[in-house]
């Protein structure tokens, strides 16, 4: 089964959400997995569907104006000023959407792994750690990129997290929203040829190739929707 490769996109923070979410519930091709990296218009901080707000303002940094939304996902506090952001969505009945949280996880991240090793970054899987109780990447401060998780991107020498992530399982599928913190590598990195690599290994993982494919014919209103919602403070601010 190929790997729909989607066109880069730059969004605010509540319509990136908005539209991770739609790629798992409305896309066209339901029956394929799909990818995305994307970009952000402004400084932004996402953090999983589970977190307090209270947490979450009293983490941000002071005085600064950032766009912030909470993800569909579980997980922690996201700083996007500075990684390399994509989504994931592998459909219902995939034998990779029927593993459990933590298999996932791991075979996502191995990829991600194998693609900057390809660039000469010391880079693997942790496994030598309990996961997160939702199977998140983040530890136990709620902010993520402070303590790497089982199966998170580590340096392999230093055990420093480079990447993790958060999973979404529903009866259309997995949603799974990572972000690899650009800092963290410690090498200078062509991102371009890095973006090819991790959806190749994916689309290997995934039993096909990775094959650029049109952006999708989403129903605009439904997205402008979504997006009004994830802007909203009845959403922002729902725990």
């Amino acid at each position: 089964m190929n790997l729909d490769l989607l066109p880069i996109r730059t969004g605010g923070a509540a319509e990136n959400m908005a539209v991770d979410f739609l790629l798992l519930q409305r896309y066209p091709q339901a029956a394929v997995p799909r990818f995305r990296h994307y970009g952000w218009r402004g400084p932004a901080f996402t953090f999983g569907y589970s977190q307090k707000i209270a947490f979450v303002r009293g983490a941000l940094p002071p005085g600064g104006i950032v766009d912030v939304c909470r993800r569909p996902t579980g997980g922690g506090i996201v700083d996007h000023r500075d990684d390399w952001t994509y989504a994931l969505v592998i459909p219902r009945g995939h034998p990779l959407e029927d593993v459990r949280a933590t298999q996932s996880y791991r075979e996502v991240h191995e990829c991600l792994a194998a693609a900057l090793q390809r660039q000469g970054v010391s880079a693997a899987a942790k496994k030598a750690c309990e996961p997160a109780a939702d199977g998140a990447a983040c530890g136990p401060s709620g902010v993520c990129f402070q303590r790497a998780e089982l199966y998170d991107v580590v340096h392999t020498g230093s055990g420093e997290k480079i990447a993790g992530a958060a999973q979404k399982r529903n009866k259309h599928g997995l949603l799974f929203q990572g972000s690899i913190w650009r800092p963290a590598v410690g090498a200078p990195l062509d991102w371009e040829r890095f973006h090819a690599d991790f959806a190749a290994l994916l689309g290997a993982v995934l039993g096909g190739e990775a094959v650029q494919t049109p952006w999708p014919e989403l129903n605009e209103d439904e997205v402008s929707g979504l997006t009004e919602q994830y802007s909203s403070t009845e959403w922002i601010e729902a725990r």
